[in-house]
């Protein structure tokens, strides 16, 4: 293979249209083949897998004549800016020096050490607070936010929060 194997954390363009990071070069259990696993850089951020020689393998101009890219997958260079969908809710921005840099407010919210700390994280936030946010707190709670407006879900995530504080010293350890 000409091509330099996909890594972790690499970024791909599909010829399609859709940015892609790669997770990481899997071997499947049975036959040992080697697969790739990535990442949608958008929408609801779904996770695939793919037989590397397919994520590798150049577009079928029969099928696709208008394609402009060579290969299925192409490699965006590290220093890109992405350029995210309007529809695209994205909690990592660029800092100062152009380098990714994730939501300071979720950022503040890991770092915290007790949940009162975190729910004071989310009360400082009322009045601002993304979708995107709402799950990404979630998820580091190990919780699940019902769909609704971002206000339904805020106070959701707030009300869990408190009821996690009351019985977080009840709990067996």
């Amino acid at each position: 293979m000409d091509r330099q194997i996909p890594g972790p954390g690499d970024r791909y363009v599909h010829f399609k249209g859709g940015q892609y990071q790669v997770l990481c070069v899997a071997e499947h259990s049975e036959t040992k083949e080697q697969m790739v696993v990535y990442q949608a850089l958008y929408g609801d951020f779904a996770c695939y897998v793919r037989p590397l020689w397919m994520f590798m393998s150049k577009v079928d101009r029969g099928k696709y004549p208008e394609a402009e890219q060579e290969y299925q997958f192409e490699r965006i260079a590290a220093n890109a800016k992405r350029t995210p969908a309007a529809s695209e809710a994205n909690p990592v921005g660029q800092g100062e020096t152009g380098e990714e840099s994730a939501d300071p407010a979720l950022l503040r919210f890991l770092d915290a050490d007790t949940l009162e700390q975190k729910y004071q994280v989310l009360k400082a936030l009322e009045g601002s607070i993304t979708n995107r946010l709402i799950d990404d707190f979630a998820v580091a709670l190990d919780l699940v936010i019902s769909e609704g407006s971002v206000e339904n879900r805020y106070f959701e995530l707030l009300n869990s929060v408190r009821t996690m504080q009351r019985f977080e010293n009840t709990r067996f350890r």
